[in-house]
């Protein structure tokens, strides 16, 4: 893997765009929580995919689907990181790893096989996997080898969350445009892979001032001792610009609206939490649904939009058409 460019800084975030031996783009980041060090919590994020299949109404990266990676190509991305800081031996009290940049993972089997690797690679005691899914239809085989790695590697340090954003199936499957579980059937699979001891599932809604969301339907499904609900904005993509999804989340973790659906879910005693990154993590284009590569083919657009990833005096026009060149 040759990695290309990088973005951002070590304070907060980087993004990392690299071309593997098979000649596949990827996108990888790594960031901290301000005011936590690197030593407290240290997030990797990772691509699963050459593009995705998915085409969620708030994310640049979609619609581009090329292929999977494979393991080693997964694997690179979090080697590469890991060896910039540290040495086989990671100590981090929280040491995060996700596979949420580019790509649905429950669609690559090759995300398992990295879950199965990840023990024996690092001496990390903090280690905690992250998968972030829109549970689509027909990966059930998927979801059930995952029960099993998470029982054999990660009892109690694996956090599962499903991507929902809705609670009207119309509304979700605008913003979802997949075949999907049914919000029926991620509570069940949901509530069975949530253990004694496990982290709870994690329900994630990056909601819009439009969004269609209502705390009944989600306590007539959901067991408040199996899930949590957390809350993020809807990012500054230019996918989200060109649909006008206003965020309802603002930069201080404030609502402008659903103040109802926080509250009528803490009533019925849901966890809820609020998540807001850094402002500059969306001009660095670290954060969810932001698509470094895209800002690139689009140099002449917004200015304010991943303001941190302009062009650099030193970015010779060779290496311009090289990074934007058609497939």
């Amino acid at each position: 893997m040759k990695v290309m460019r990088s973005f951002g800084n070590d304070e907060l975030a980087k993004v990392y765009v690299a071309e593997t031996v098979s000649g596949s783009w990827v996108e990888f980041v790594e960031s901290l929580q301000p005011p936590l060090p690197r030593e407290e919590k240290w997030v990797l994020i990772v691509s699963t995919m050459d593009g995705c299949p998915v085409r969620c109404a708030f994310c640049d990266a979609g619609g581009s689907f090329r292929r999977n990676l494979s393991s080693a190509e997964i694997m690179e991305q979090i080697d590469y990181m890991v060896s910039r800081r540290y040495d086989s031996s990671v100590k981090v009290k929280k040491f995060k790893i996700q596979f949420a940049r580019i790509g649905e993972p429950s669609l690559n089997p090759s995300v398992l096989d990295v879950l199965e690797l990840l023990p024996g690679r690092f001496d990390a005691p903090g280690l905690l996997p992250s998968i972030s899914s829109v549970a689509p239809s027909g990966c059930d085989l998927f979801f059930r080898r995952l029960s099993e790695i998470k029982e054999k590697h990660y009892k109690g340090r694996f956090q599962l969350q499903f991507s929902v954003h809705s609670t009207d199936e119309k509304q979700r499957d605008a913003l979802i445009p997949a075949r999907k579980w049914s919000l029926e059937e991620i509570a069940s699979f949901g509530s069975s892979f949530c253990g004694p001891g496990d982290r709870k599932v994690t329900l994630n809604f990056a909601l819009s001032t439009t969004s269609k969301v209502d705390d009944a339907v989600i306590s007539s499904m959901f067991d408040p001792q199996r899930f949590l609900v957390k809350i993020t904005p809807v990012n500054p993509t230019y996918s989200s610009s060109e649909k006008n999804l206003r965020s309802a989340v603002d930069d201080d973790g404030s609502l402008c609206a659903h103040q109802d659906f926080v509250s009528g879910l803490n009533e019925k005693g849901f966890d809820v939490l609020i998540s807001v990154g850094e402002p500059d993590e969306n001009k660095i284009g670290s954060n969810c649904g932001l698509y470094v590569r895209k800002h690139l083919s689009k140099m002449a657009g917004d200015s304010s939009m991943y303001s941190l990833v302009e062009t650099p005096e030193d970015y010779t026009k060779k290496d311009s058409q090289s990074m934007l060149k058609a497939r």
